[in-house]
């Protein structure tokens, strides 16, 4: 299954199952995972990436284990809206997932996701370093949350 647009993506909420949202990068991969009701997302984990290969088979292994029925990755776009060298790794990674598991992906589009979540996190007053332990999680769950609610908007 290819990349899927919105209303493929709402329609899936059907399944009862939960989505995956990630948040690529070079070095890691935060996840973060719904309920089955699509409600709430939740910070679930940090990848440290090594190859494709190694890291696909460790995101396989979570989608099996929380019987997940989509992914929703970050898509990281410039200010303009065009696509920079970040949105490049995030369509290798997500192209490689669909190379080896036909899965429904959703693109989301991840602008200042990372600066709402230090924000959040330098509020929360946490430390540099208990910040960079979990900032590519909440990213993830902050993306995650985003396209819930824009499910749950769909359906009002």
């Amino acid at each position: 299954m290819p990349i899927i647009f919105q209303e493929e993506f709402f329609k899936l909420k059907s399944k009862r199952k939960r989505a995956l949202g990630l948040d690529v990068g070079n070095k890691t991969v935060g996840m973060a995972v719904s309920d089955a009701t699509w409600l709430i997302a939740s910070p679930l984990t940090l990848l440290k990436r090594s190859n494709l290969t190694a890291d696909s088979k460790s995101l396989f292994s979570i989608y099996q284990q929380y019987d997940v029925c989509c992914i929703v990755a970050g898509l990281p776009l410039n200010m303009n809206g065009t696509q920079g060298p970040q949105a490049e790794v995030v369509h290798t990674f997500i192209d490689f997932l669909l190379k080896i598991q036909d899965i429904p992906v959703f693109l989301w589009d991840e602008r200042l996701s990372t600066v709402a979540v230090t924000r959040t996190l330098l509020d929360a007053d946490l430390s540099r370093k208990r910040r960079s332990e979990v900032i590519d999680k909440m990213a993830a769950t902050y993306i995650l949350q985003g396209s819930l609610d824009l499910c749950r908007t769909h359906e009002g």
